[in-house]
């Protein structure tokens, strides 16, 4: 006796038989899908040409694709740069060109488009320029640093961002109550807060969320319950998203900075946590704090560059986890301490400066006169020593004549800059 075919076949995950079969049922990117915006609107009108679409996993760029194919009525064809090359996609133009020929249009989906080196993605240009197939890339990185230019050149680029927690709801809602498709037969009792918790552990990923969901729902079983705790056991520990080696790891370095330089301890903490977490190297965020106390803080408040340089100094001494405490004590003072970029600004001013005279001479009375010789010539002539003044300071020039009195470096009026600009008026209203 034989088997049924496909008797024994698993069924689709809950998140591919969810996949929306219209644009009405597509939740999210109201921002590039709603109405009145563009590509919402040329999808409606069945007329959209080749594309990128660039955003975070699960928001919807494999199932936008296939939509896009639904409504421009053309053949939907997937490939996957991870796992397929150059030769693939030379027999799906080769197909297309075929169809086209028979008046049927291709949509050439590929799928992770960035794993493609740029001499690799010079395979889809001719195809795209020629109109034989609609290119729909999709990506998880920046398509400025990822795809080459003639691609980018021939694709508009649309940016797919992270569900709101309201609409993963909508998306978790929906499986679990639709019969046909979802969950809807095993009759599960899931209270509102495991549902909100769901969405909100989900990080902005509907195919996360309806995984974790159909996994508890297989732990229940029919009628169970799904609650908070099995919300919880099912996802586990989540790792933070955070990419050592592309756009993320830029992202949220500059998202500490930026916390740093605004003041905000909050965000500062919450920023370096969620580095840390990740996987960042220590010594990174210790460098990045040392460029810190330099950058925006400086002189008004010197200790803050000690400080960060006794962080790294404590992170190599400890180790993680407890070194991470010193980078943690470390940004946090910085958050809080006066800001400044007087010392930033001064510095860039008098390199421009030194870069536009390389030339200009060192006045005579400060140059080091070690022989007779250079004594005869004047070298060191009309030098006064500022310790032999009470107050240890003697007005005399010492730019070249060249550079003139020019000032490169202005105090703050904050925090230990404000000493120091009183000791600079003191000396120019006795120089």
């Amino acid at each position: 006796m034989t088997d049924a075919p496909g008797l024994f076949t698993p069924p689709e995950p809950l998140a591919a038989r969810m996949r929306p079969r219209t644009l009405a049922e597509f939740v999210g990117q109201e921002s590039v899908l709603g109405a009145g915006k563009p590509l919402g609107d040329a999808i409606r009108r069945g007329d959209v040409g080749s594309i990128i679409l660039w955003g975070p996993p699960g928001t919807g760029k494999t199932t936008l694709a296939q939509l896009i194919a639904h409504y421009t009525d053309r053949q939907f064809v997937g490939f996957s740069a991870v796992t397929e090359g150059v030769v693939r996609v030379r027999e799906i133009l080769k197909e297309a060109a075929e169809r086209r020929r028979l008046g049927h249009g291709t949509i050439l989906f590929c799928d992770e488009i960035h794993r493609f080196n740029r001499g690799q993605q010079d395979a889809f240009l001719g195809a795209v320029e020629r109109g034989v197939v609609t290119l729909i890339g999709a990506t998880t990185e920046n398509p400025s640093f990822e795809l080459n230019g003639a691609l980018l050149s021939r694709c508009r680029v649309w940016v797919l961002g992270l569900l709101s927690i309201p609409e993963l709801r909508a998306v978790i809602d929906r499986a679990i109550t639709d019969g046909e498709r979802g969950l809807g037969a095993l009759r599960l009792d899931v209270p509102d807060d495991a549902r909100h918790l769901l969405a909100q552990l989900a990080d902005g990923d509907a195919r996360r969320a309806l995984s974790v969901l159909e996994a508890a729902a297989q732990h229940v079983g029919v009628g169970g319950r799904v609650d908070v705790t099995v919300v919880t056991d099912t996802l586990a520990r989540r790792v933070p998203i955070f990419d050592k080696d592309r756009e993320q790891h830029y992202d949220l370095i500059s998202a500490l900075h930026k916390s740093v330089r605004g003041s905000d301890s909050q965000a500062t903490l919450y920023w370096l946590a969620r580095i840390l977490a990740g996987g960042e190297d220590p010594m990174f965020v210790a460098r990045r704090l040392v460029r810190m106390a330099t950058e925006d803080i400086g002189l008004a408040d010197p200790q803050a560059l000690s400080i960060a340089i006794a962080a790294r100094d404590a992170w190599h001494f400890l180790g993680s986890p407890e070194g991470d405490l010193a980078l943690a004590q470390a940004a946090v003072y910085l958050a809080t301490a006066p800001k400044s970029n007087r010392i930033y600004l001064a510095w860039s001013a008098a390199r421009e400066r030194a870069e536009a005279t390389p030339a200009a001479p060192v006045p005579l009375h400060i140059r080091n006169a070690p022989t007779g010789l250079m004594k005869e010539l004047g070298y060191g002539a009309g030098y006064q020593y500022a310790h032999d003044a009470p107050t240890g300071y003697i007005p005399q020039t010492y730019l070249p004549e060249v550079v003139g009195d020019a000032v490169f470096y202005e105090p703050g009026s904050f925090g230990y800059e404000k000493r120091v600009a009183e000791r600079l008026k003191w000396w120019k209203e006795h120089g």
